[in-house]
């Protein structure tokens, strides 16, 4: 008895730590890191909802840099698609070139470390953000960099949530066809890419680098957009705002439907003065217990009539949102716990109608590729599933 109790007390005093590492650095991290909200400006932005689409504009426009890149993704890997971007990066530095690569340590795990040493040997800076750490072991490892920024030249930007890999052309016969939303940007809002880049990557290197701002660029005409960074905080506060902006539609893309009660409580009150909320979903998840997890907010919001589409033709990665025809947002944060609690995101702000209208189509055309839940349907779920559900509500927050 005396040596169950102590294994117990052991057990408890190391759960104990692990609550202590987590809450410090959770803490540590709000003092640190806040939002950063980037003045509205008036550009070009290109739309991309294909990964093939996208990848050819990308490499064609990386592979015709004359003075710098500044690239971030969460996740590089090592399969075909990424060993060409390497290459690419390592014949730009090359030619002479500066050639930075930020990645994250989790999301970027299975690049090679030996392709890491080629592109340094070859003149790429390489960094990875949010290396664990100690004393707050446990927080430094959930915590990661989500963000996806590419600056060319310091005059064409892409931002969104589309990473480098052979998954997103469709080519996972797991997943199927990759459906995403990822922007092209050229203007003066670069130069706030740019700012986000190296705010980043001084983090991760302990340097202080700088860059040298677009000059002579006009903002007359184009798209009005601004962009928004947030680091584990403060999302949530941004998607509140625009929840009770909505007066006629709300459309709400994720791939992770997770928005946690104070999310959730508004969009009850959206639906209860008419507006006409539709969640767009996949249908099968990439990750073990995402999928449970965001059954829990569907029956809390099936009940007040809110739409619930889950994408069948492959697997859906959107983050976007559409209020009315007023707003749009486009970027990396999810409508989950973990972009609002965890995650740095990087998320764009449209205003102008005609691109905003233009996103709402391609929403559309997706919802017709989906089918809806019904309240029904979900009430007849398997006990087996309402289980796993159960344990997926443990873990929410990190998933």
């Amino acid at each position: 008895m005396f040596a169950l109790i102590t294994i117990v007390l052991i057990l408890i005093f190391i759960v104990f730590l692990l609550w202590l590492s987590y809450y410090l650095g959770y803490k540590k991290h709000l003092n640190q890191h806040g939002v950063k909200r980037y003045p509205k400006r008036t550009g070009e932005l290109t739309l991309f909802i294909d990964g093939s689409e996208l990848y050819t504009s990308y490499f064609e426009d990386i592979r015709n840099a004359k003075g710098s890149l500044e690239i971030q993704f969460y996740t590089v890997c090592d399969d075909k698609i990424c060993n060409e971007f390497l290459g690419i990066l390592r014949q730009k530095a090359k030619e002479g070139l500066i050639v930075r690569l930020l990645l994250d340590h989790y999301g970027s795990k299975d690049v090679k470390k030996a392709e890491i040493k080629r592109c340094r040997d070859a003149g790429v800076k390489v960094a990875f953000s949010h290396k664990p750490s100690m004393p707050c072991l446990l927080f430094t490892s959930l915590t990661h960099n989500h963000r996806k920024i590419s600056v060319v030249d310091g005059k064409i930007g892409y931002i969104g949530g589309f990473n480098l890999g052979e998954d997103y052309l469709g080519n996972n016969p797991k997943l199927g066809y990759w459906r995403d939303h990822h922007l092209k940007v050229q203007g003066k809002s670069v130069d706030d890419l740019r700012n986000q880049f190296y705010r980043d990557w001084n983090v991760a290197t302990n340097e202080k680098q700088t860059y040298v701002p677009q000059e002579h660029v006009t903002e007359a005409g184009g798209i009005e957009h601004h962009f928004e960074s947030t680091n584990g905080a403060h999302l949530q506060e941004t998607f509140l705002a625009m929840v009770r902006r909505a007066k006629r539609e709300l459309y709400i893309c994720t791939p992770y439907f997770i928005p946690g009660k104070v999310l959730t409580d508004e969009l009850v009150r959206a639906l209860k003065r008419g507006v006409d909320v539709t969640v767009l979903v996949p249908f099968n998840g990439d990750y073990p217990l995402v999928k449970e997890a965001a059954f829990r907010y569907y029956g809390l919001l099936l009940p007040h009539g809110c739409k619930i589409y889950r994408f069948y033709q492959g697997f859906y990665h959107s983050k976007v949102i559409v209020v009315d025809d007023q707003l749009c947002d486009i970027g990396s944060g999810n409508f989950n716990k973990r972009s609002f609690y965890l995650n740095d995101e990087m998320n764009g702000f449209i205003y102008t109608a005609s691109f905003i209208n233009r996103v709402k189509e391609t929403i559309k055309e997706d919802i017709q590729r989906s089918e809806l839940l019904t309240y029904e349907s979900y009430q007849k779920r398997p006990l087996l599933q309402k289980g796993r559900e159960q344990v997926a509500n443990l873990f929410s927050r990190f998933l």
